[in-house]
């Protein structure tokens, strides 16, 4: 017999309190993903408390919370900055996600009910109308509804670390219309494949659409 399937629970590495600190950081997500704020901008905390009319508190737990999002790093003298981007790191980011993903989805796929997928389809739908700044977090929730089947725990959870590094990559490379269309034509045929229980192809499916879009994003650069 086999053993229970593990719950993953929808893991996040911070849980966000409501009110200020959730806007603040939503609202810095958005402009460090669009460019409006530029990589290795610093992030002065007295300077964000005054625009955005509170005190400093909410600002350096905002602050907190990106960067343990890889959005921000901390330097020496504590000064906060908008994480940079670099060639490299989309290098990096990338492959680990080929081998973390495809054996995520691997160990999913016998356990994927349709119900689950139906799901991921509904998810699907709602990233053709997204923006770029929207994608992340969408793209995020369509392929980890794929993988939590799998039931295991510590692989899901780097996953997910690699999709905050990912995020403003990723809506990178969703800017444009040609590739916003591949994309989801790409999810589209996986969520097919997954329906067929055809884990073979469902994994290769998943290995190119990876690949593909490190390719792209370093073109980027």
């Amino acid at each position: 017999m086999k053993p229970p399937i593990r719950q993953v629970p929808d893991l996040e590495p911070l849980a966000l309190p409501p009110g200020q600190v959730a806007r603040l950081v939503e609202e810095l997500r958005r402009e460090i993903v669009s460019g409006a704020i530029a990589p290795g901008a610093a992030l002065g905390q007295e300077e964000l408390a005054e625009r955005f009319g509170v005190s400093r508190m909410p600002v350096r737990e905002a602050i907190r919370h990106l960067q343990a999002l890889g959005f921000v790093t901390i330097e020496a003298n504590r000064r906060a900055r908008v994480a940079p981007i670099s060639l490299e790191d989309v290098l990096e980011i990338h492959d680990m996600r080929v081998a973390a993903e495809t054996l995520a989805l691997r160990s999913a796929i016998p356990h994927l009910t349709n119900a689950q997928l139906g799901e991921v389809e509904a998810i699907q739908t709602r990233i053709e109308s997204s923006d770029p700044v929207g994608f992340g977090p969408l793209n995020k929730r369509f392929h980890m509804a794929l993988y939590r089947p799998s039931g295991r725990v510590r692989l899901i959870a780097h996953v997910e670390t690699l999709f905050n590094a990912a995020d403003r990559y990723l809506s990178m490379a969703r800017a444009g219309p040609e590739l916003h269309a591949k994309s989801d034509r790409e999810h589209r045929d996986l969520v097919a494949l997954c329906y067929r229980r055809d884990t073979e192809a469902a994994v290769d499916c998943l290995r190119r659409h990876i690949e593909e879009s490190r390719a792209t994003l370093a073109g980027f650069f």
